[in-house]
Order: structure tokens, then C-alpha cells, then sequence
């Protein structure tokens, strides 16, 4: 079988009518990535393809660094300041070498279906594919816009921080796009109370608010005027990447305690930091249920785990790994039957970077489900796990425990344009995992039917869960 052919991925004759008739035109709602709305709104072409594909000063793909980082590239080119050309031909020795990694089939995919390049990426092709994508990216086609558009994608949501004036996103919305650029919110420094800079994030996010945050209260007031301010403008997603979890109610008296050691920059004990966690998360959560958003949480991550790399070049550069927290579940569990009894349990996404709580997460979630289609969702595979087995194991159990009709699907989680093919790798999965469930006679061979599922997965749950295009 040919490299990336048009079935590859797809091994049933009903997989295959599936993904082509069904999936492989519906347009994506990316509803969780890192791409830059100033980058979409000055829509500058890129200089070269190691910009786009690896790395912008310290902007760019993680997955591809800590792969590079296995093949014994210098750092230098990887995030440092080494030559572009040089970067291009670390990349083409890693991806040569990198076969059974996701990021072989997706490095080929992207330069198949932006650049219409179907040679295999190695150092005796390096040459000419820079010199031809290059010539390519300085055409309108490459532009981020063109690149968005191209794509299919209806929606992107970018992950903005509560202090943001979402300048980007206003002159965005006043521009005649094809596709719509919303902002979500991720407030993961207003959670940081045990870092030096905590007192000067709280004075920044009060400027922003028009409010001076001097307590846990005026802060709760604060994040609700940005939830506002975030909705105005088109926002109905927050994300939360708690790491780890561990469920700490507390008293008022007790929450403006710990909020006035914070400001002060003293010592805070592990009690005292969950107590402010839990509070802070069933503020979100009281927010999101009041504007009808969805609230995610990202969980069980160790990040920055290499401390000297931490120091040199700062959080978020690939030094991250999968968190082993063994009672996460029953933190959450207490977490969502407090908010239940609350009555402030919003919509929510649940992902967990560590594959074993899967189970145990997705029928807790099961628990709470009330008032709409499929209120509470497991999480697409994320990160490490947004792999075809990944993808696979994840979809498998969602429909053990679930509806897998409702699951959500993909989203890309990325900071580059070139990302979108992913969508296709998706939808490619799952096409071959409901073919396979009919070559095992557990489902109908009905293809309207099945079609109809595939379509709902592929964009419309999504479209209708998160409610984009209501007016």
C-alpha cells in the first residue's frame, strides 16, 4: 500500500464510503487550540517552512522538539537560533527515522494537502522541498486566513487569559471571514496564588476588570466581569488545566485568609493552596452555568518536568509528561457532587492526560448527565494520547459507557495553521473503528445510517453542543 494513499487507514469497503461520503468534507469547529489571533488578524505570510512547521523563537510545535529531542538534535535547532535551513533538514532526519510515530503520517499529510507534495520528507528530499514550499508560502494560498479557510473550519477558539482586551478578536469580527475567531478563556495564572508574581497578576487582572482585587470576593467579582466581558464577544468556552486536583472546601473567612497570605507572597501549606483551588473552580464553574458556557478542564499533567531547560527557555517548550495522580476521580467526584448540590454544574469536557482514568472519569461524568443532550463528555484523546491508538482506545470506551453518537471529536489543541490535517486523521479513525464494528457484525451495514453518525461526530455535536452560531 503507497504511503498516505487516498483509503490508507481505512481497511473496509464501508470505512472507506464513510470517510469519503460522509466525513471528509464537513467543516471542522476547532474548539480548543493555541493559535494567535494576532497572527490571523495581520495575516502576515511566513518566511519559510521551519517557521510555520517548527518553530518561531519559542512559538511552535512541542510534538516535533521532544522528537527531535529523542533523534539528538541541538537544541539550536530545535527553539534556539540556528538556521532555518538547517532546522528544515534536523526535521527531515527526525521524520526519516520516526516511522510508527503519529507525527510521520501528519508531517506527510500536511505537506500533501497544503503544498500538494507526495515525496517522503528525508535528507536527500529536503532540498527541494524547502525550495518548494517556500515558493509556495509566499502566495496568498499561505496566509493564516487562506490556511483557516482552506481547512474548512467554521470556528476557531483561541485560548486567551482573563486579563485579555481581546483586541484582536474585535478587529477580527469586523472583518468579512469565512470562518469565526472566538475567544476562550484560561485563567491559569488567577489559580497560581503560590508564585511570586501572584500579588502583580491580581493587580493586572483588576485592571482589566475596573476593579481593585483586594479579596477573594472582589476577585470572584472580577472573573465575573470578565466572563462577561469574554461573552460579549462571542466567548462561551473556559479551560482549566488543573494538573492535579484535590478537593478542599472552605469557609469565607478561611478563603480571604488564604487570599491575603497570597498577596502578601507568603508561605501558603498544600491545604491552603487546594482550598483556593476548589473555591476558584466552583467560581468558574458558577460563571459558566449562569452564561451557558462549557467548561473544560485539562488534568493529570506533569509539567516542566526538566528544571535547567525550565530555567533557559520557560514553561510550555516540551519538558511536559503524564501526570500519575491515583485518586484524581475521587477529588472530581466530590468536586461535582458539591457543585451539583450547589446547583452550579455547568456543561464540562473532561480530558486527562493519563489514559487509566478514562474509565473511571467517563462514568462519573455519567452521573451528572441532566437537562440537555449529553451534558458531560469525556474528552477527546488528548496530547500524548491523540494518537491512533490513542484515538482509538478512546472512542472504543466512550461507547462502552456512553452514547458514542453525541461524543464530541476532535479538536487540534495546536499553535500551527499546518495542524488541520489532523481533523482528516481523525476522521479516518473513526471511520475505520464503526467499519470495523460492522465487519464484526455489531453494526448494521446501513450507510445512511452510520453516515448520519459520522457527520454528528465529525462537526455537527459539535456545532450544536457549544451553540457558535445561535443567535
Amino acid at each position: 500500500m503507497t504511503l498516505l494513499n487516498n483509503d490508507f487507514l481505512l481497511n473496509t469497503d464501508i470505512a472507506k464510503r464513510l470517510f469519503h461520503e460522509y466525513a471528509e468534507n464537513q467543516p471542522i469547529v476547532d474548539y480548543h487550540c493555541h493559535l494567535e489571533p494576532k497572527e490571523i488578524y495581520e495575516n502576515k505570510n511566513y518566511d519559510n517552512i521551519s517557521q510555520i512547521w517548527i518553530n518561531e523563537g519559542l512559538y511552535g510545535d512541542h510534538y516535533k522538539w521532544r522528537l527531535e529531542r529523542d533523534h539528538g538534535v541541538p537544541e539550536e535547532l530545535i527553539t534556539g537560533d540556528g538556521d532555518d535551513y538547517d532546522k528544515f533538514v534536523a526535521w527531515a532526519k527526525t521524520i526519516d527515522d520516526s516511522l510508527g510515530s503519529p507525527l510521520y503520517e501528519w508531517s506527510h499529510l500536511e505537506l500533501r494537502r497544503f503544498f500538494g507534495i507526495n515525496k517522503r520528507l528525508d535528507a536527500s528530499t529536503a532540498p527541494e522541498i524547502w525550495k518548494e514550499t517556500n515558493q509556495q508560502l509566499q502566495t496568498p494560498a499561505f496566509t493564516p486566513r487562506a490556511l483557516i479557510a482552506r481547512s474548512n473550519v467554521q470556528v476557531v477558539v483561541t485560548t486567551d487569559s482573563p486579563e485579555s482586551d481581546l483586541k484582536y478578536h474585535e478587529l477580527l469580527a469586523k472583518e468579512n471571514l469565512a470562518f469565526k475567531v472566538l475567544p476562550g478563556m484560561r485563567p491559569d495564572d488567577a489559580f497560581n496564588i503560590n508564585d511570586d508574581g501572584y500579588h502583580d497578576y491580581m493587580l493586572k487582572l483588576g485592571e482589566a476588570a475596573h476593579a481593585q482585587i483586594n479579596s477573594f470576593k472582589a476577585l470572584s467579582d472580577a472573573m465575573g466581569q470578565r466572563v462577561t466581558f469574554f461573552a460579549e464577544h462571542g466567548g462561551k468556552i473556559a479551560d482549566l488545566g488543573l494538573n492535579s486536583f484535590y478537593y478542599a472546601p472552605a469557609s469565607a473567612d478561611e478563603l480571604e485568609t488564604i487570599f491575603t497570605k497570597g498577596m502578601n507572597n507568603e508561605s501558603l501549606t498544600a491545604g491552603e493552596i487546594n482550598k483556593y483551588t476548589t473555591a476558584l473552580v466552583e467560581v468558574m464553574m458558577k460563571l459558566a452555568q449562569e452564561h451557558d458556557w462549557v467548561l473544560q478542564y485539562h488534568v493529570n499533567v506533569a509539567r516542566s518536568q526538566n528544571k535547567p531547560m525550565f530555567d533557559k527557555i520557560g514553561a510550555n517548550t516540551g519538558f511536559d509528561s503524564v501526570g500519575t495522580q491515583a485518586d484524581l476521580t475521587e477529588q472530581i467526584r466530590r468536586l461535582f457532587y458539591d457543585a451539583q448540590a450547589k446547583q452550579i454544574l455547568p456543561k464540562t469536557i473532561f480530558y486527562s492526560l493519563n489514559p487509566n482514568d478514562w474509565m473511571a472519569i467517563a462514568t462519573l461524568l455519567g452521573n451528572f448527565q441532566e437537562g440537555t443532550v449529553q451534558k458531560m463528555h469525556l474528552g477527546a484523546g488528548w496530547w500524548f494520547n491523540d494518537t491512533r491508538d490513542g484515538m482509538e482506545k478512546q472512542m472504543k470506551l466512550y461507547a462502552n459507557v456512553g452514547m458514542f453518537p453525541n461524543f464530541l471529536g476532535m479538536l487540534t489543541d495546536s499553535r500551527s495553521f499546518l495542524s488541520y490535517p489532523r481533523h482528516e486523521y481523525f476522521r479516518r479513525v473513526l471511520c475505520e473503528v464503526i467499519g470495523q464494528w460492522v465487519a464484526n457484525g455489531q453494526a448494521p451495514d446501513d450507510l445512511d445510517y452510520l453516515g448520519r453518525i459520522v457527520k454528528r461526530i465529525s462537526y455537527e455535536n459539535a456545532r450544536d453542543y457549544f451553540g457558535f452560531f445561535d443567535e
